[in-house]
């Protein structure tokens, strides 16, 4: 191979993290397949949130001294020794990262690394997106290796909200327009919010996010101090380097709703939204508003997929999005095959225990 050798490290250290953070923005910018969570900026603040002191083990791949791979890990006792992903279930995708320039050379020397790195622990990869960096890892792994279901992700093209509108049956799109028209006349206006204000308006996203799930199941990480704090870091960051968009919808000249979406190359996805109850008693279709403001933005970026992230919620569907399966990938050396299958049993178990709940609640609910 011509040109400089590969070298690795293995970065354990929270403040080496933090300086990478040039080298790997540059890498981030290089790497097609990245999505916002695999950025320097999440990462690296959700471990100052989540991360266990000890844990950290951060795979670096340089060609010369440009870094061309990188694989932000985690060292876990579940009870036996797993290394998983940096951004933990807060996270809707998780990858690693290989430059373009030279991906295929650079997985193969990241791949060495890890089974390096995975003498004790098998690699346990969730929320991989389909045609990920990682998929080159798994496919050049030495050992034993199984590739599972993940979650399910629902996904538009990036196009203007007419083109979306197209997707739709007749009478539908005739209800939608109905729904813009009237946005429009209550006179809502929108509003990005520059970095300076980051963190009060995180915190009036969270206040209505809180809101709008009262007594309805909210996922309580939402309402806890340390995502509201890894939020914010995270968030400001991101926008400055713009990875991050922070809206404000305004009635009155009061916040009624705010939605964060989260950007990188060729994907942006609605990350988190709050809004008043009192946009549901005037019969605000939200979902709606929502999409407009970010198919409009997307449409002018350049990127291919706006994604509505994990969940498979019925209104979702109403705009015949493109369904997608994240895959959990599992690696190990020959000598942990039996705790990577181990790990497949525990998958399957909890697989078939949801699928027994589902059966008994729609039974319940027939009967």
């Amino acid at each position: 191979m011509s040109g400089p050798v590969f070298t690795t490290e293995l970065c354990r250290d929270a403040g080496r993290f933090a300086e990478l953070a040039p080298d790997w923005h540059e890498l981030y910018r290089h790497s097609r397949t990245a999505t916002p969570f695999q950025s320097h900026s999440w990462l690296h603040s959700w471990w100052l949130s989540y991360g266990n002191r000890r844990g950290l083990r951060v795979v670096l791949v340089r060609r010369g001294t440009k870094l061309v791979a990188a694989a932000p890990l985690m060292l876990v006792h579940r009870p036996l020794p797993v290394l998983v992903q940096l951004g933990g279930s807060i996270s809707d995708f998780s990858d690693v990262l290989l430059h373009d320039d030279c991906a295929e050379a650079a997985a193969v020397a990241l791949a060495t690394s890890l089974a390096e790195l995975a003498r004790t622990a098998v690699i346990d990869l969730r929320e991989v997106r389909p045609g990920a960096a990682a998929e080159r890892i798994f496919a050049c792994w030495a050992g034993p290796r199984r590739k599972l279901d993940d979650s399910l992700c629902l996904e538009l093209p990036g196009v203007p909200m007419d083109e979306l509108l197209g997707r739709l049956t007749s009478s539908r799109a005739q209800r939608v327009r109905a729904k813009l028209r009237k946005l429009d006349a209550l006179g809502i206006e929108e509003r990005v919010v520059p970095k300076d204000e980051i963190p009060a308006a995180v915190g009036r996203l969270l206040e209505l996010h809180r809101l709008q799930w009262r007594g309805r199941g909210v996922t309580p990480e939402h309402l806890s101090v340390r995502f509201a704090d890894h939020l914010t870091r995270s968030v400001r960051s991101m926008t400055e380097y713009g990875e991050a968009r922070l809206t404000e919808f305004r009635l009155s000249g009061a916040v009624v709703a705010a939605d964060l979406t989260l950007m990188s190359g060729r994907l942006e996805g609605g990350y988190l939204y709050g809004a008043d109850p009192a946009l549901r008693a005037r019969k605000v279709d939200v979902a709606t508003m929502l999409l407009r403001s970010g198919a409009q933005r997307i449409s002018t970026s350049g990127r291919a997929t706006l994604s509505m992230l994990r969940g498979n919620e019925p209104y979702k569907h109403h705009w015949r999005p493109e369904t997608v399966r994240n895959q959990r990938l599992l690696l190990a050396r020959p000598h942990l095959a039996p705790s990577l299958q181990l790990l497949v049993a525990q998958a399957a178990g909890r697989d078939r225990a949801a699928a027994l709940v589902k059966r008994l609640r729609d039974g319940g609910a027939g009967g």
